[in-house]
């Protein structure tokens, strides 16, 4: 007989020798008024003996076995799990001369703050549409190698030094993954697991950091349908969720290059804004052309000249806005 049936019978046994259970008073006092009320028959000994018995602990069981039927019943929340904790090697991204958080002012930084100020701007409007989120912002560029992971990670540092927000860093490269090897963090579950695995939430798979405002979600299992799942319902909802869990979030997502894959077109589909990277003296006007034809979707768009020399450096970004 299983804990419930036992509970129930007991309940009944109770009901049935007179103990008003749903009353207000205690069941143990109730038996106290029953003794007083009535003389000491064989019956009212029975019911006497019953009251004296640990009512209390028949609930508890019952409580008990009701909580483990609820954490296991569809719909019902399932008990908080932490994201993992792992450390970035601060020190090591400073000598590469990228943006920490506790490094002394630097050039890097200087751009950097400039560069992240009419994003924060832009972020803290509220969409005219509703469509996009303006705290959702893409980092691409045209073709490989010319610093869209060197610009989304020094972006979302940067960030992180603001008081009043947080950044979520994206590793969206699903199909060439660098972030944790610049990161210098092993591989984790990440995008591709949540997106192909009901029991995987995103929380399981997002790293927290040892940046108190920056955390990571990497890019995860390679998938051979990657452009599919970026352009399902489930991405969209997982965007949706990336995007309004916290008021103070900014997420920043680390993307394919635009010309030859179509994951970044994709993804520009659910952003409020883009970043292209270019690289100086390599990047073609007309391959530039082509790649900010494929994010028109997008209503904020941004160009940064990367890999310049120093005396471009008065003209190392440049700002486009699409839909005004």
């Amino acid at each position: 007989m299983s804990l419930i049936e036992q509970a129930a019978k007991r309940l009944e046994q109770l009901k049935n020798a007179g103990i008003d259970l749903d009353g207000d008073r205690a069941p143990a006092l109730e038996g106290q008024a029953d003794r007083n009320a009535r003389p000491s028959t064989p019956d009212a000994s029975i019911r006497e003996a019953e009251s004296r018995e640990p009512l209390p602990e028949v609930a508890s069981v019952v409580v008990k076995h009701a909580t483990r039927v609820d954490a296991s019943s569809p719909g019902q929340p399932r008990p908080t799990e932490r994201s993992r904790k792992v450390a970035i090697d601060l020190a090591h991204l400073a000598a590469a001369g990228m943006v920490t958080p506790d490094a002394p002012r630097s050039q890097i930084a200087d751009e950097f703050r400039v560069i992240k100020r009419p994003l924060l701007s832009n972020a803290a409007r509220k969409s005219p549409t509703g469509a996009v989120s303006p705290n959702l912002i893409m980092v691409t560029s045209t073709v490989a190698r010319e610093g869209k992971t060197f610009t989304a990670v020094n972006l979302a540092m940067s960030i992180a030094t603001e008081f009043d927000r947080t950044v979520l860093l994206v590793d969206a490269d699903v199909a060439n993954p660098s972030l944790l090897g610049v990161l210098a963090l092993g591989e984790s579950k990440g995008l591709m697991d949540v997106l192909t695995d009901a029991s995987i939430r995103l929380s399981d798979v997002l790293l927290r950091t040892n940046v108190p405002k920056l955390t990571i979600l990497p890019a995860g299992t390679a998938h051979r349908r990657a452009t599919e799942l970026l352009a399902s319902e489930a991405m969209g909802q997982l965007i949706t969720e990336m995007a309004n869990r916290y008021t103070d979030r900014i997420v920043v997502f680390d993307a394919p290059p635009l010309l030859p894959t179509t994951e970044a077109r994709v993804l520009a589909t659910h952003m409020g804004q883009v970043i292209v990277v270019v690289e100086a003296n390599q990047t073609t006007h007309s391959a530039l052309t082509q790649a900010l034809a494929t994010v028109q979707s997008c209503p904020l768009v941004m160009t940064i000249l990367n890999k310049a020399a120093r005396s471009e450096i008065g003209a190392y970004y440049g700002y486009r806005g699409y839909g005004e």
